[in-house]
């Protein structure tokens, strides 16, 4: 027989198991927003579709993919590169073309080029530019303190200190 104990631990465990496992199920039945009716007949074309929709951000939602969002332009999307997969476009064709009419913003990965050059790279030069300014502040702090009194300064210093 158990332990009381033992058998909280393990409802515990079971109601974490039961838990997971739920929100696996219904986090699969929503993560793909493709209708039946956008579906590519043959397999290998609609992996591509799915692949290329995967890199594709969706205009409204912003933060999903075209392949998991509901919105209308999302479907539009999906349609638009089912039909220039249909019309032989490759998937570097079918992306220029998306890129074309939507801009870079629709691509979840951007491309790095010279326009997202200085994006990736501001972070960095902010950090060594500041980097270096703490380093000379930090320098001319220390040439400054340990500048010797000149005889009449300390002259006038022991006279301020001998008053008080």
């Amino acid at each position: 027989m158990m332990a009381a104990g033992a058998r909280r631990l393990w409802a515990i465990r079971l109601c974490a198991a039961a838990a997971a496992l739920w929100f696996a199920i219904l986090g699969a039945g929503t993560a793909l927003a493709i209708n039946p009716d956008e579906v590519l007949a043959d397999p290998a074309l609609e992996a591509r579709a799915r692949a290329l929709s995967e890199g594709l951000r969706c205009m409204v939602c912003q933060n999903q993919s075209i392949d998991e969002s509901d919105a209308d332009l999302a479907r539009d999307l999906r349609v638009l590169v089912r039909q220039r997969i249909l019309a032989g476009d490759t998937d570097q064709q079918v992306t220029d073309y998306i890129v074309s009419r939507y801009g870079e913003f629709v691509l979840l990965k951007p491309r790095f080029g010279a326009r997202t050059a200085l994006l990736w790279g501001t972070p960095l030069i902010l950090l060594v530019a500041g980097g270096i300014f703490v380093l000379l502040g930090t320098r001319s702090r220390r040439a400054n303190a340990t500048k010797a009194l000149t005889a009449e300064e300390q002259a006038a210093l022991d006279a301020v200190l001998r008053r008080e």
